[in-house]
């Protein structure tokens, strides 16, 4: 063992001991300053911000940094999670985050890996999740090209790449680690809108000494919170909420803290609420106000409620196209008070009172506003409730047509198989009786799953709709083994998500993960084969001529459980059960039915600015004037 080797094995035994390094300065047990790595002085500096999970594919680009791991990891102050795929491993650890708050970093080396990782944190920043990317980079001596850089006579290509997705810094300069470190933090920890953070790890600083160097400079935890809004605006909204009897309150991913607000808000001005998928359970399925997700692949009641109302109350909301119908979603709206901690995202629409600031402490300023002035829902508010709720009522027997026939004849499988709604509404009450977290794949297994989804509060369903990344699901289920209290989850995934990432048999078992993933097999891409349908009246090259076994695919991994999952509600259920008993890893392969019956899907009931659509999209948005 080198001696630099045995200094940092000292280093990490006493930081075990302590417990932090902050702890392990306080008593003595680390010098104030020390001779490291810039590798080992990233991890510290990792380590103190509450980050233990490493996740990703090591590289020649990033030999060192492993090794540094491999030491830390050696003494339990962190863990390190190999696996197969870079993009699986950026959606594990924006999983874990998402999911335990839990703060993750993922690993990559120089040139593809980094890029198949870039891909993957999509889904983290248009989610709003903050998670670290370290990537091994090109060396800053330009000795020539590097393998796996891009092929160009330029300097920090990647670091423009990173800077076009989120906080990206290149470390070129050893002593400029703190700096990094500190860009990360606010980027990773932002309040209100976290996403990833790229740190660019040239291959030759990576093991560069740092002489005495001061572990003060690392940058510690540092939480924020926004603050209320300008008390200012208050009076203006409350105006128009008292004076408006039909609204809607849209709530997005924001809001998810805001729910006890928003449940009085609602009873004290007769709204409804209408809500994004991320935002599922902010306040619960079966309250009277909640209409459930509007917008594209909406619902008849929530779509109703947004095209019905005279003011809009977007609480927390970024107006994703799909959630507001392409900007179309909300005919009759003359007025909307926007409350956001983004002031961007506060000021989305026209004839908007911004009140810019932290949901909940929002809100609630709002129903102390109306309480003050003695406010109750107007005979015109009752009226509107009642319209929405009855149109809740038709959205609820719609539903409810399709559960009372599961099973339709499918040319494909030449028999009767499940719906997607029967199925996910089988798995969703399945995983709710047992407590277990639910990850939903894109594609049509995502639109059916959050019309059916009914939640009691955020937490229990995670949709990934703000990338609507194919295989997101199925790496999710990473996070389980990664969380320091590991959890049980169901992954309800396409076979087109799935084979986007099946490595996931493989680091499923590798990293002792316990899961399920439910295979809803229809040997095609639905949910574009429904669209080219609906705008031009045939499907083309979204569907798969090559039948696959997922049994056998699945049984040829050792510790996974293949699982035939039957073809009605009942056998379906005791194949999770059987596969929740399995101490690992369950693979459930389902044939479910795809066609033109209208009781094999939920079906759309919005608007979306795509294909033939646009120009008639266009036009009546432009006409709206929001």
């Amino acid at each position: 063992m080198s001696e630099h080797t045995e200094a940092m094995n000292a280093r990490a035994a006493a930081l075990a001991r302590a417990g932090s390094l902050d702890l392990a300065l306080a008593g003595g047990l680390l010098p104030p300053r020390i001779d490291c790595t810039v590798s080992e002085a990233l991890v510290l500096g990792l380590l103190r911000q509450g980050v233990r999970a490493f996740v990703g594919v090591f590289g020649h680009g990033s030999t060192d940094l492993g090794e540094v791991l491999r030491v830390y990891a050696a003494h339990g102050l962190c863990r390190v999670f190999s696996v197969r795929h870079e993009t699986e491993a950026a959606h594990a650890a924006t999983a874990l985050r998402w999911v335990t708050g839990e703060r993750a970093a993922v690993f990559t080396s120089i040139g593809p890996g980094a890029l198949q990782a870039l891909a993957g944190s999509l889904a983290a920043a248009s989610d709003g999740v903050g998670v670290w990317h370290l990537y091994g980079d090109e060396t800053t001596e330009d000795e020539g090209p590097n393998m796996q850089q891009i092929p160009r006579e330029e300097q920090q290509l990647f670091l423009r790449l990173c800077s076009a997705m989120g906080g990206a810094y290149a470390l070129h300069t050893p002593g400029a680690l703190a700096t990094a470190l500190r860009r990360g933090q606010a980027v990773v920890d932002h309040p209100y809108r976290a996403g990833p953070f790229f740190l660019l790890l040239p291959m030759n600083v990576q093991p560069r000494r740092l002489q005495d160097f001061a572990l003060a400079e690392l940058p510690g935890p540092a939480p924020w919170t926004p603050g209320p809004c300008d008390a200012a605006g208050l009076e203006p909204a409350l105006d128009a909420l008292q004076g408006a009897g039909r609204i809607v309150v849209k709530a997005g991913g924001g809001a998810l803290g805001a729910g006890a607000a928003l449940r009085e808000l609602v009873e004290r001005t007769g709204a409804v609420l209408v809500h994004t998928p991320i935002a599922a359970g902010v306040i619960p399925s079966g309250h009277p106000a909640c209409m459930g997700v509007g917008g594209s692949k909406g619902t008849i009641c929530g779509n109703f409620a947004m095209e019905e109302a005279e003011l809009l109350l977007a609480v927390g909301t970024r107006a994703v196209c799909q959630s507001d119908s392409s900007r179309t979603g909300y005919l009759r709206v003359r007025q909307v008070v926007s409350v956001n901690a983004d002031p961007a995202a506060a000021l989305h629409y026209g004839r908007t009172l911004p009140l810019v600031g932290d949901a909940r402490l929002v809100v609630e300023a709002l129903c102390r506003g109306l309480e003050a002035r003695g406010h109750r829902p107007t005979a015109e508010a009752l009226a509107w409730r009642a319209a929405c709720t009855a149109k809740k009522a038709e959205w609820e027997a719609f539903k409810e047509a399709r559960y009372a026939r599961p099973r339709l004849h499918d040319p494909l499988w030449g028999r009767e198989v499940l719906t997607q709604p029967a199925a996910i509404r089988t798995a969703l009450a399945w995983a709710r009786e047992r407590g277990v977290k639910c990850f939903f794949d894109a594609g049509d297994v995502q639109a059916n799953g959050f019309q059916v989804a009914t939640c009691d509060a955020p937490g229990e369903v995670f949709t990934e709709t703000g990338a609507s990344y194919m295989g997101f699901a199925v790496s999710a289920l990473l996070a389980t083994a990664m969380a320091s209290r590991p959890f049980a989850a169901l992954a309800l995934t396409g076979d087109g998500s799935f084979t986007m990432n099946p490595q996931v048999l493989i680091d499923g078992v590798a990293c002792g993960v316990r899961g399920i993933v439910l295979l809803l097999d229809n040997r095609r891409m639905a949910a574009i084969s429904g669209l080219q349908r609906a705008q031009y009246g045939v499907d083309f090259a979204t569907w798969d001529h090559v039948p696959v076994d997922y049994l056998a695919w699945a049984g040829a991994v050792p510790g996974v459980l293949p699982v035939p999952g039957g073809d009605d509600p009942e056998a379906l259920r005791r194949a999770l059960d059987r596969a929740h008993a399995h101490p690992g890893l369950a693979l459930v392969h389902l044939p479910v039915y795809w066609g033109d019956d209208p009781l094999g899907g939920l079906g759309a009931f919005g608007r979306w600015n795509v294909g033939s659509w646009v120009e008639a999209t266009e036009r009546l948005r432009h006409g709206i004037g929001l």
